[in-house]
């Protein structure tokens, strides 16, 4: 039996990294590469079901809230593992209907991140779901457009987080983590 944190060495030790990515001095690390391979994802899906169910007992949750795009590959297998419903944070001008809006700063400008303002029912207990924490900005951003979806976020769980950045103090929810740089 693998023990999580031998499978978390191996989702390590496959995700490939790029030197200069998207700008010079970035250590790009792309997870995409650890989809390419079903077996590694597989490894990564059991993890993560396995962190969230845990996340789950200390504080339960009933939606899985996403972040586009990658959060759009892992919040679905959580959600639909979990039996709960998946709802989508998106760029701005890419949800239909009447959606709440945050406009937040990025490392050079600034972005929009939108939800439908039907999709969560008011009063839910979220877990927002991404791929990397940087600064924290985009994750700050959706837990506040959850809160103006009348509900609380229990907690953000994110595979890959650059410990580096601090992105973890801007968001104000507990944060977890399976990787850290």
């Amino acid at each position: 039996m693998t023990s999580l944190n031998e499978k978390i060495d191996i989702i390590k030790k496959h995700i490939k990294v790029y030197p200069d990515f998207p700008k010079r001095g970035v250590l790009f690390r792309d997870i995409f590469s650890v989809l390419l391979e079903p077996e590694i994802f597989q490894i990564l899906k059991d993890v993560i079901v396995e962190i969230a169910k845990d996340i789950k007992r200390k504080n339960d949750y009933n939606c899985v809230v996403g972040l586009d795009a990658r959060g759009f590959i892992l919040g679905p297998l959580l959600a639909l593992e979990l039996n709960l419903p998946f709802v989508p944070i998106r760029k701005v001008g890419k949800l239909p209907g009447d959606t709440y809006q945050i406009k937040y700063q990025l490392e050079y400008g600034e972005a929009i991140c939108e939800i439908q303002k039907d999709s969560i029912k008011p009063g839910s207990k979220v877990l927002i779901v991404d791929d990397l924490l940087a600064t924290g900005g985009t994750l700050e951003a959706a837990r506040q457009l959850v809160l103006l979806s009348g509900s609380s976020v229990v907690a953000c769980f994110i595979i890959m987080e650059l410990a580096d950045l601090a992105g973890r103090n801007k968001v104000q929810a507990p944060v977890e983590s399976i990787l850290q740089f």
